[in-house]
């Protein structure tokens, strides 16, 4: 046992001390950031995970400690006790322009700069090896080793700052829901497999063989069964898994904030969670938050600014102009429209970095999203289009006029069918926005997006939008079975900064209602059944009205704490292979464990 910590305990963090504390006699403990050999003095940077103080080791004060703290070196863990001092007390005193002095001594870049603290007792905890990277913000390190020495990233002052955070906000979140009636409670994460939705994990079950558990994509099935059950808020902060190509930032493990409630439509459900984020950004963030919430229905996000998470700090807008260039002559336009496409156009206000070479990217940038082809011509003298010939002088005018285009603006146009026209130039915009410099940062843009529809229907295939409780608008469910593609859902997602944080809908709990959706979705009674039979169940002993959300807490932490990669938010995170690097995970089972389990891998497989 550590002689230090039978006798003392630390009094506060490395990152408490001001100078209102001078004159105290305190107890640090942490990490050596670096150190300074000034001879009769040894500087010390102390760390942990609220911040930096230093320490004075003086030869003449006491032999040895400076002794001691001659040894140190980076990473070395410690413990000290010693007299809080203002910074260069002892070399300004008694000296003409003292207050003068001890105010050069300070260091402005972190809290505890006025002071530091001079060791009278220390002693080493641990000694540590030279880590393979520097314990500091911007150092330039590649990715697999930082996960490799995981543990060592995570002493890394901007991480720290990120997961004390997502501690808070996790805190906020349980007590906010907790004041506003909710339960918290948990759901098992071995289901039962269904197919459909993202690949699930497979747990083999040892007790019965050949059977297996599959890892709870989200708790969605057991929430709405906790609302038959008379539980009436529900909530979890919970670990979900996805066995999906780990592209975009995305984790196999990752974790929701899960909600649901009984007896709401969607204003009261959107309403409590407008309070939810305006106490997170009030608690979390010290922002106040303006209540309530912007919303916009799918078709209108679609139609101006051609994604469903429009990013609402960027002022530009896309624009139908199909009717303007009807009989234009210019065959890829009339050949688009002929089709049955649309012609849509993004104004870009006068910009110099809206140079020729990123005109002539564009056509490249646009074939990602399956475009043929991106227009752009700029407004002269006399409403004169630069770079686009041969539409007619009233056409030209009345869409440069729908456009609001001035001189000097420029006008992006593409044609294509309506979800890739859209899609596309919802694209070029943001693809612009930040090229350009137009979005605005340091803002937050939150909007409720509702009414999305709720099938997707390609080619005579039709699945559920979102999953198959979701209930459709009341005034559409006469066109489940004539026309499902026009049937919109009582769906919404939360998007803050182009960026989904959260999304749920209002449930489905009439029996004859969801046997009407099955239909649409052309789900058999057989497939009923095996996917869903025990909810089905269930909802024949009097479901009340429902309706939940998710929100993705990763994102929500990356967005709060401004981080630049999610991982960043996550403590242990994997690669996009799914891979673990400092536990080297996955890895092979020895044939015992399979033979237990009743599982045999293929030959070629490695197995211990």
């Amino acid at each position: 046992m550590s002689v230090f910590l039978a006798t003392h305990e630390r009094t506060h963090s490395c990152g408490a001390l001001r100078a209102s504390d001078a004159g105290k006699r305190v107890v640090l403990t942490g990490w050596v950031q670096n150190y300074r050999d000034h001879g009769e003095r040894i500087f010390i940077d102390l760390r942990d995970r609220e911040g930096v103080t230093q320490i004075v080791a003086d030869r003449e004060r006491i032999a040895a400690i400076h002794a001691v703290a001659d040894q140190f070196r980076n990473e070395w863990c410690i413990g000290i006790v010693g007299e809080v001092k203002l910074r260069g007390q002892q070399l300004a005193k008694g000296v003409p322009g003292e207050e003068r002095k001890l105010k050069a001594m300070t260091n402005t870049k972190i809290q505890t700069g006025e002071v530091e603290v001079w060791i009278d007792e220390v002693e080493v905890f641990s000694k540590a090896d030279t880590p393979p990277f520097a314990i500091e913000d911007d150092v330039d390190t590649n990715d697999s080793v930082r996960l490799k020495y995981r543990y060592l990233d995570l002493r890394r002052p901007r991480l720290q700052r990120n997961l004390v955070m997502r501690s808070q906000i996790t805190r906020t979140t349980r007590d906010y829901l907790a004041c506003t009636g909710f339960l918290e409670i948990e759901t098992p994460f071995m289901v039962k497999y269904t197919p459909g939705g993202a690949r699930n994990f497979l747990v083999p079950s040892r007790l019965n063989p050949g059977n297996f558990y599959a890892l709870a994509e989200s708790p969605q099935i057991f929430k709405q069964l906790l609302m038959v059950a008379g539980y009436d808020r529900y909530f979890q902060i919970v670990r979900c898994f996805r066995d999906e190509d780990l592209r975009n930032e995305r984790q196999p493990e990752f974790t929701q904030i899960d909600i649901e409630m009984s007896f709401v439509n969607e204003k009261i459900l959107q309403t409590t969670m407008e309070g939810l984020m305006a106490k997170l950004w009030k608690d979390v963030l010290g922002i106040e938050l303006t209540l309530p919430l912007r919303r916009m229905t799918f078709a209108e996000a679609m139609d101006k600014y051609g994604v469903d998470k429009p990013d609402l700090r960027l002022d530009l807008i896309l624009t139908d102009v199909t009717e303007g260039f009807k009989g234009s002559g210019i065959k890829f336009i009339d050949d688009a429209i002929a089709a049955g496409g649309i012609v849509k156009a993004l104004r870009i206000p006068k910009n110099e970095k809206f140079t020729r070479a990123l005109i002539d990217e564009l056509p490249n940038f646009g074939k990602q999203y399956g475009l043929k082809g991106v227009t752009t011509v700029r407004l002269q003298e006399g409403g004169v289009w630069q770079g686009l010939k041969g539409v007619p002088d009233e056409a030209r005018a009345a869409i440069t006029a729908k456009v609001g285009a001035q001189v000097g603006d420029a006008i992006v146009f593409v044609a294509d069918k309506w979800k890739v026209a859209n899609t596309a130039l919802g694209g070029i915009r943001l693809h612009l926005g930040d090229k350009l410099g137009l979005i605005r940062k340091n803002e937050w843009q939150f909007m409720w997006l509702t009414d999305p529809p709720l099938f997707e229907v390609d080619e005579g295939e039709i699945a559920a939008a979102h999953h198959p409780f979701t209930s459709p608008r009341t005034e559409d469910e006469d066109m489940l079975e004539t026309a499902p593609e026009k049937v919109l859902a009582r769906a919404y997602d939360l998007v803050l900064n182009g960026v989904e944080v959260g999304g749920g809908s209002i449930r489905i709990h009439r029996s004859d209602l969801q046997a009407r959706a099955f239909k649409a979705l052309r789900i058999s009674d057989e497939n009923q059944r095996a996917k869903f039979g025990f909810l089905l169940d269930a909802f024949k002993f009097g479901p009340p009205p429902h309706g939940g959300i998710a929100f993705g807490l990763d994102r929500l932490a990356m967005l709060m704490t401004g981080a630049e990669y999610m991982r960043d938010v996550i403590a242990f995170p994997k690669t996009q292979k799914g891979s673990d690097l400092m536990t080297d995970c996955p890895t092979p089972v020895s044939a015992k464990q399979l033979d237990e389990l009743f599982i045999q891998v293929k030959p070629d497989l490695p197995v211990k």
